[in-house]
């Protein structure tokens, strides 16, 4: 018998890989629907929050929540930016915006780059006595703030930064310092070490390998940090009413004035806008970066 006549049967290509998945699975509906449901609980309190402050006030007093607006004003918008009174004076919430603005800035900047060199040093050199800070750092990040109202008050007093934005500044940088530390120690410590050794040995010293190779890796762990500190001093209420004065309030003490007023008439449609105008900027930043912010977290999270 010839090689010819021992032909294989030619198969023909047919569908490889797993079997597709019902779509209307019992597992996908349970899912599915959970996701619906937690979504229009947490999104339903915003919905009315956005056209009550697009309602005007005699639309408000019908009754009707959930009603979209039949005609939409900005009027709400523009009072609670530029003419509501928030104490003694009527200038909206504009002082209180570029107030906080003053205060997150620099302490996002200074309390993220400490916290970024902390976590490095912690991760990377084995300095004498580096377990006993971070067991300190770690105390620190999880004592109650009210605890240490009062001697901050005097802390800031002898040093003349009571009732001022930099007295803010220096309390925010100090208290993100702790749990942006963790965060950066656990994200240093997940990356290879082997790139570490690879520098030393190229003659790379602690800030040539900072800069040179652990930043360029670090874009999530650092929009965690950007993202948590601008979250926590935006929305802070209690240090901003404690330690300035009413002429510095932030955003937030000024928001409470505004929505806590007990003189005239009760406006919601001022107070929902308001109330959105303060929440805008965590919500955009952490819009913008929302991916790199869950990267992050995942990444810093895979060791102790």
């Amino acid at each position: 018998m010839t090689d010819a006549a021992i032909v294989s049967p030619r198969l023909e290509p047919g569908p490889r890989g797993q079997k597709p998945r019902r779509k209307l699975s019992r597992r996908n509906i349970f899912l599915y629907g959970t996701l619906i449901v937690v979504a229009v609980y947490y999104l339903l309190p915003l919905y009315v929050m956005v056209v009550t402050s697009l309602k005007g006030m005699p639309e408000i007093r019908l009754g009707n929540i959930f009603a979209p607006p039949v005609e939409i004003t900005f009027e709400p918008w523009v009072k609670a930016w530029a003419t509501a009174c928030t104490g003694l004076n009527c200038d909206g919430l504009s002082r209180g915006f570029w107030n906080s603005v003053q205060i997150t800035v620099p302490s996002v900047m200074v309390s993220i780059a400490i916290a970024s060199i902390n976590g490095y040093a912690l991760a990377n050199w084995r300095f004498k006595g580096a377990d006993v800070f971070f067991t300190i750092l770690i105390f620190g990040a999880f004592i109650p703030y009210q605890v240490m109202l009062y001697p901050i008050v005097i802390l800031l007093r002898e040093m003349g930064l009571y009732g001022s934005l930099w007295g803010l500044v220096v309390v925010h940088t100090i208290f993100g310092m702790p749990i942006l530390t963790l965060l950066f120690r656990n994200y240093f410590t997940s990356l290879p070490e082997e790139l570490f050794k690879a520098a030393r040995v190229d003659g790379a010293g602690f800030w040539g390998i900072f800069f040179k190779i652990m930043l360029p890796m670090s874009l999530p762990i650092f929009v965690v940090a950007i993202i948590l500190q601008v979250t926590g001093i935006w929305n802070d209420f209690l240090f901003g009413v404690v330690y300035t004065k009413p002429d510095i309030y932030p955003m937030t003490v000024q928001l409470n004035n505004i929505v806590n007023s007990v003189q005239g008439v009760k406006e919601y449609n001022v107070n929902m806008a308001a109330t959105i105008l303060t929440g805008l900027v965590p919500l955009i930043v952490y819009f913008i970066s929302g991916k790199l912010f869950v990267r992050g977290i995942a990444a810093g999270a895979v060791k102790g």
